[in-house]
């Protein structure tokens, strides 16, 4: 017997027309395109920007800029307490209009801070706040948008469908990663340190104002709107409920975060300046190497999330855990060999780690009972990403400095995987399941 075929029974579906749901999955995977956006022209500019916004030597400099793109993942579980919170009160689209204007508007400020040079400690001062406001909208963006697509989703397809936010994810940071490397190969590295760096951080505000009109005109989710919160007759429990009540979900899922964005983190963000600066590619090459990878990554993500449908979300975890807990060390050794070694050892990474990117959206929305889903996975997700994914280019770049050894990453990784597989012991399949139900109720 298929996950897929332990469907909620006909009284329990509900269903959209085509066009509808088109819409939701364009609307939900947009703002996460423009999040994911400014990562990639974060992590991809790094070096530029610690110049521009820095002090000192190049090395303090960078790992200063990292740092600072750690500080924005600690503001995340305000955002999380905030905005989850008021999504299961006031609606999912609500919050989602707001946070995707406050994402692109602070990626935009980015952009515009004048230089060290100019105003001394003040740059790196603002860029802090900055990166402060994108974690606290960014809080509130991932768990409605994952949250908006699986509630659109027909039940025997929410792997397939929730797959499309992952796509957005990595469509967001090729694209913002492609745009820093066209202008330094356009512009070259004198005209990059000066101003050229902040030219894509400008594109966000035109993708943000899209992204709130799509979402602007799309309905809150039918189960939402079912459940009785749109019309106000539902009662939200308070975050003391919450953790009372749901804590077995958000600890499953703050487990598996913690192996899911430690990869993730370390893979996207940080995977640049690693072949820069430690396998000594140019900054060119560094740039094209992840930007190769994440297309092969996008091909798969449909037919991964598709089979997840079939096979169930756990089989594909644990596939992807044990695979990466096997693979990454001598991966990592064949990207030391030279630009084809990193080409190949970051795509085969990357094909690891699909079948859990593909079915995030699929999995931690359905792991909570509609009245607190937004709350729940928000809270969780943000709380393990904040200590162990952002943080992952900062620690993994300190302790290559403290230990001398270049494989740190991928040990990381692996005690990550670790956490992972502990975790999946005890979720429940939800694969086929109406998200009506709860998979942690006690029968």
């Amino acid at each position: 017997m298929t996950a897929a075929s332990i469907a909620a029974p006909p009284a329990a579906a509900h269903s959209v027309d085509q066009a509808t749901l088109r819409r939701a999955i364009a609307a939900s995977a947009l703002g996460n395109a423009t999040e994911w956006f400014d990562y990639g022209i974060y992590a991809y500019g790094v070096t530029y920007i610690s110049a521009a916004l820095f002090p000192g030597n190049v090395d303090d400099a960078v790992l200063f800029a990292l740092a600072t793109f750690a500080i924005s993942f600690l503001v995340r579980p305000l955002g999380g307490l905030f905005w989850g919170p008021l999504g299961d009160r006031m609606g999912r689209k609500s919050v989602l209009a707001l946070t995707i204007l406050m994402m692109s508007g602070a990626t935009l400020a980015v952009g515009l801070i004048p230089s060290y040079a100019s105003i001394g400690f003040w740059a790196p001062t603002l860029l802090i706040l900055l990166r402060m406001v994108q974690g606290f909208s960014t809080g509130g963006e991932y768990g409605g948008a994952a949250t908006f697509m699986a509630e659109y989703a027909p039940d025997d397809r929410r792997g397939f469908y929730g797959s499309f936010l992952e796509f957005g994810t990595l469509a967001g940071f090729s694209f913002g990663a492609l745009l820093m490397l066209g202008f330094s190969l356009l512009l070259g590295d004198d005209a990059m340190y000066q101003w050229g760096w902040r030219v894509p951080f400008l594109v966000a505000a035109p993708m943000g104002l899209i992204g709130m009109y799509l979402r602007a005109r799309m309905e809150d989710t039918p189960i939402f709107r079912e459940d009785g919160h749109a019309s106000g007759k539902a009662e939200t429990p308070r975050l003391a409920q919450l953790l009372a009540r749901h804590w077995r979900p958000m600890l499953v899922v703050g487990g598996l975060v913690v192996a899911l964005n430690v990869v993730n983190y370390t893979l996207l963000s940080y995977m640049p300046t690693y072949l820069q600066r430690r396998i000594g590619l140019t900054t060119d090459e560094a740039l094209v190497v992840p930007i190769i990878g994440m297309v092969f990554m996008m091909i798969f993500l449909p037919f991964a999330g598709h089979l997840s449908d079939r096979v169930g979300r756990r089989a594909m975890w644990r596939v992807s855990l044990l695979s990466l807990l096997v693979g990454v060390v001598p991966l990592y050794m064949l990207m030391a060999t030279g630009l084809v070694g990193a080409i190949v050892g970051f795509v085969l990474l990357g094909l690891c780690y699909v079948p859990q990117l593909a079915t995030i959206s699929a999995t931690f929305p359905a792991l909570f009972p509609t009245s607190v889903r937004f709350a729940g996975f928000a809270i969780a997700y943000n709380v393990s990403t904040s200590l162990f994914g952002g943080t992952a280019p900062a620690i993994g770049s300190g302790l290559i400095s403290w230990t001398g050894n270049e494989l740190m990453p991928a040990f990381l990784m692996m005690a990550a995987c670790l956490v992972g597989l502990a975790a999946l012991r005890f979720m429940p399949e939800t694969a086929g399941r109406s998200l009506r139900e709860d998979p942690f109720a006690r029968p």
